[in-house]
């Protein structure tokens, strides 16, 4: 059974940061492609960031560019969102999820966790 587990969420001030982290069991992690989606209340769930398996690729979304970052350890079958400059519009419940490529589309992930609560006061 496929699990992925994200903690790391809270409550930070702007201009704040976060490191967020999902633990995936159940798959071969190190063969698949994670990414980070957010989805605040009464939005669609959107892309944040996705890294590659292999030699990691990464692709981020114009709204957190040069502030998030996207990273791996295969070894620990974890990945790690880092997030700096926080904005109130960061406030969301933030989801992992796997899928075997890469992609900013949601709908093509097959695995996703339960997600974590960040929120960013002004």
């Amino acid at each position: 059974q496929v699990q992925l587990v994200e903690s790391g969420g809270g409550l930070v001030q702007a201009g704040g940061s976060l490191r967020l982290s999902c633990v995936a069991s159940g798959l071969p992690f190190s063969r698949y492609a994670m990414g980070w989606f957010r989805q605040a209340p009464g939005k669609e769930r959107e892309f944040v960031a996705a890294i590659s398996w292999n030699s990691p690729r990464s692709a981020y979304s114009d709204a957190v560019k040069g502030r998030f970052t996207i990273s791996r350890d295969n070894a620990k079958n974890t990945v790690y969102l880092q997030m700096n400059s926080l904005k109130p519009d960061d406030s969301a419940i933030y989801y992992c999820a796997a899928n075997q490529t890469p992609s900013n589309y949601y709908r093509s992930y097959d695995y996703w966790g339960q997600g974590t609560q960040v929120t960013v006061s002004s």
